[in-house]
């Protein structure tokens, strides 16, 4: 009955771990809302901000680029920018989750992508 009551001991040290990475999680996600990243086009004609978790907080279009005759490039630079933003953000995601798992993929591991 020996190995039951190290297994006991392991299942503890496993949930106690369990428990402290989550709470890790939590910090990075935290942190990660807080970093935000700045992309534009078009030379700085249309720049976003986007957060670590995803969220685009905001546009900026410079007055120049707005041609109601050519609505397609403004379109065209505002999703530029955004997707830049977007991919900047997931990268700084996977960097920080890879720092937490030492570049594992962990089953049960929360992945926004």
């Amino acid at each position: 009955m020996k190995g039951m009551g190290n297994m006991g001991n392991m299942m503890k040290q496993m949930q106690k771990q369990a428990a402290n990475m989550q709470k890790q999680m939590e910090s990075i996600q935290a942190d990660l809302k807080e970093r935000v990243i700045e992309t534009s086009s078009g030379g700085g004609m249309v720049t976003v901000h986007v957060n670590g978790k995803q969220e685009l907080l905001s546009i900026k279009i410079d007055k120049e680029v707005v041609d109601p005759d050519d609505v397609q490039m403004l379109e065209d630079l505002i999703l530029a920018a955004v997707s830049q933003g977007m991919k900047k953000s997931q990268e700084m995601y996977q960097e920080e989750m890879g720092k937490m798992t030492g570049g594992l993929n962990i089953p049960g591991m929360p992945n926004m992508f």
